[in-house]
């Protein structure tokens, strides 16, 4: 069985509405630097952000870089490698807001007394995918060259500061190549036609089944980021576990940052990143799986692990157009078998993806009772509510037995005696 995880963001090392870093970085002070006018700078770098998100909306890549440092011929390249990329998502909506100002000695030593490093928020809406605007993050070190003039001298000072899963994004890691087909976008390296159309293909297969099986329908659209970059997003491939048997993570899309409104962030959505290693293994029912990670993921992030999986799976496994129709009766009892007689309970969140051979075979065996058992409608509600306000495992069974009558150890006890009967 191929294994399949969604991931979320990691707290990173970059409080929105603070002024130093987290305990695990260095503390750095704010270094002595001339009087400066805070409002006039804010107002300033105000002009020059909104300059850059109007060039993107209206194609004008000489407006995006005027603000850029001239004599930085890499940071150049490298905006002009961005513009390019951020013109093909075809954005609806596209703005960049400050957030707060961080300090380094070593950045100001660099490029001067006058040095500005912000944490930037992108809010943003790709035209036909995201049903709401999103929310990114970047770092920007800003420099006064002349009075009243601020110029981007940098782009990356902050990088491994901002909290992972909620920057690193698709048109940030080189030169990209965007298809697009309805409801589905898909992102490859540039000159990967073949790869791009492969994956619109098994993408919008894979859309219209999440659609048509899960519970009440699912009217969103899937993106797919296929890139050779070992981290984008959410997404972290040089973990070696994930690098050897992961094929794609959906990662979370944020209405709010972490630290805006909570500490974890606000979901609206998730895009699926595949694993470069695992690139030729993906295929629409692989796709299925994670969509219905998509789907679900604005419920909220405290469904137990089981549940997630486990109804992403049973997605995954039912008929689907162009996909061989799998032997689901014989499957089934093979876990019973196999995997069912020789646990106690359901897969624990704190060790699910230490033992994916069990973990999620036993979970499709849960949620596929419960569906057999309760109906689809049922299974879906419980899964909002778990989503939404299931932190602890007391709470978790107070909402299992308000809609289903079963805590998860009862849930185990109905599976055991279903497998026995």
């Amino acid at each position: 069985m191929a294994f399949v995880v969604v991931a979320g963001a990691i707290g990173g090392g970059l409080a929105l509405h603070q002024s130093t870093t987290q305990a695990e970085q260095p503390v750095k002070t704010a270094p002595k630097t001339p009087n400066v006018d805070v409002a006039a700078r804010a107002a300033a770098v105000d002009k020059v952000l909104k300059r850059r998100s109007q060039a993107v909306l209206q194609d004008d890549q000489a407006a995006f870089l005027a603000d850029v440092d001239q004599a930085n011929l890499t940071l150049i390249e490298r905006q002009r490698i961005l513009f390019t990329n951020l013109r093909q998502f075809g954005f609806a909506k596209l703005a960049y807001q400050q957030l707060a100002q961080q300090y380094d000695d070593a950045v100001t030593s660099k490029y001067g007394p006058s040095t500005y490093v912000v944490a930037v928020a992108m809010t943003y809406q790709i035209r036909g995918i995201d049903t709401v605007p999103v929310r990114s993050m970047l770092g920007y070190t800003f420099t006064e060259r002349a009075a009243g003039k601020w110029t981007l001298v940098s782009d990356q000072d902050l990088d491994k500061r901002l909290p992972r899963g909620s920057h690193e994004e698709a048109w940030d890691t080189g030169e990209v190549l965007v298809k697009r087909a309805a409801r589905v976008l898909v992102v490859v390296e540039k000159g990967q036609q073949q790869l791009a159309s492969k994956l619109i293909g098994i993408s919008t297969s894979a859309v219209k089944a999440v659609s048509k099986n899960w519970p009440g329908g699912w009217n969103g659209s899937g993106v797919v980021i296929a890139l050779d970059d070992k981290i984008v997003r959410g997404a972290d491939y040089t973990v070696p576990k994930n690098a050897e048997d992961a094929l794609a993570m959906a990662t979370w899309v944020y209405r709010t940052l972490p630290g805006e409104v909570s500490g974890a962030g606000e979901r609206a959505d998730s895009y699926v990143v595949i694993n470069p290693r695992n690139r030729t293994r993906i295929d629409a029912r692989t796709l299925a799986h994670e969509f219905t990670h998509v789907a679900t993921a604005p419920y909220g992030a405290f469904a137990p692990r089981w549940l997630v999986e486990g109804a992403a799976t049973y997605v995954e496994f039912l008929p689907m157009d162009g996909a061989q129709d799998l032997a689901l009766p014989k499957y089934r009892q093979e876990v019973r078998t196999k995997y069912l007689a020789k646990v106690k309970s359901l897969p624990v969140d704190a060790v699910f993806f230490q033992q994916p051979a069990s973990s999620y075979p036993l979970s499709w065996l849960a949620v596929d009772y419960l569906f057999d058992r309760f109906g689809g409608t049922e299974v879906a509600t419980l899964y909002q509510e778990l989503a939404a306000l299931g932190q602890t495992p007391q709470e978790r069974d107070r909402i299992m037995i308000e809609h289903i009558g079963l805590d998860e150890a009862a849930l185990f006890r109905a599976v055991k005696a279903a497998a026995a009967s």
